[in-house]
């Protein structure tokens, strides 16, 4: 069988990560690679020593790659996923898929029309501990989930300029840290249908931040209420004093029972999921766990099974528009 000739897009350390994951299936192969950093191609290299280094997009695609994974600054991913997906490649992006919504929508339409496989980079979907929760919500152990609370904290706040550039990155903390937990919360319910209400603050350096404000924001917190009567609610940051490294949280609590995804003494890496039952808990997922390249792994065993456009993808969309609320957009 021949196996899917992929290019990467960016090899930091979040695309070469990814590369070692999906290599690592034994189901696809790297066939080009492009980055603006000689190091980070020499590190990547010495994972796919035969891929072909490109100087970028237009040249990968011209190569004839059957997917393309792109870990390049967020302002970039809409219209790079466009153009591999017209060229006829499959795509696996790092979040955001797009600042805004309507830039999700596009990449969407350009994956449904092409007929090709589009995933995005949401890895905290394959922890054990968030299967086991989405398992017991879609059940109904839990009951009614009727309220949901997400905190994603980190001590150090991002070390490129563009992160703190609205134009380039579409937002701040919720769209770095926040997207994944809103994301969560919506995967584990399963979508559901209707507008939700959203209300939120977001705040720069201690100040509010006025609606449309160019500053991005440093901590943010909103309510969403979703058509089930579902509150969602959301805390994030970026260099909180929280004496560690990160807090990290999504808590399910419904009319029958909890279940809670946390982090283990303010790593990035270790979780541990509890069930909840009155006073009483039991353990449904303990570290260690090498999680994070799964997404990535998933997505190239999808292609090399041949797989196109699904059209869960729509699922991309309806996150965005979560954000753009929060946003005030």
């Amino acid at each position: 069988m021949t196996r899917p000739r992929i290019g990467f897009l960016g090899v930091g350390w979040i695309g070469r990560h990814r590369m070692q994951a999906m290599l690592e299936t034994g189901l696809v192969e790297a066939a080009a690679i492009a980055d603006p950093s000689p190091e980070m191609i020499a590190e990547a290299m010495k994972l796919a020593p035969r891929a072909h280094v490109v100087d970028g997009l237009a040249s990968m695609l011209a190569t004839g790659v059957d997917g393309v994974v792109i870990a390049t600054p967020s302002a970039l991913h809409a219209e790079q996923s466009v153009a591999a997906l017209q060229a006829g490649a499959a795509v696996f992006c790092q979040k955001p898929l797009g600042r805004d919504a309507a830039e999700a929508a596009r990449v969407v339409d350009a994956a449904r029309t092409a007929d090709r496989l589009l995933s995005v980079d949401f890895s905290y979907r394959f922890t054990a501990g968030m299967q086991a929760i989405r398992e017991l919500v879609a059940n109904g152990a839990l009951g009614h989930v009727q309220a949901i609370d997400l905190v994603f904290h980190n001590a150090y706040g991002p070390d490129k300029p563009w992160f703190y550039d609205r134009a380039q990155s579409g937002g701040g903390c919720v769209m770095d840290l926040g997207v994944h937990l809103v994301d969560l919360a919506l995967w584990a319910l399963g979508f559901p249908e209707g507008d939700p209400e959203v209300t939120a603050q977001l705040f720069a350096n201690g100040r509010l931040l006025a609606p449309g404000a160019e500053a991005v924001e440093d901590f943010a917190t909103a309510s969403i209420v979703l058509p089930m009567g579902t509150v969602v609610r959301l805390t994030c940051s970026w260099r909180l004093h929280a004496g560690r490294d990160a807090e990290i949280a999504a808590a399910f609590y419904g009319t029958g029972g909890g279940a809670a995804l946390r982090n283990v003494d303010g790593s990035f890496y270790d979780f541990v999921a509890e069930r909840y039952h009155g006073t009483q808990r039991e353990t449904l997922a303990m570290p260690p766990e090498e999680w994070g390249g799964r997404a990535g792994a998933d997505w190239a065993r999808r292609l090399a099974a041949g797989e196109r456009f699904d059209p869960a993808a729509a699922q991309l969309v309806t996150v965005s528009q979560v954000l753009d609320r929060i946003y005030g957009r």
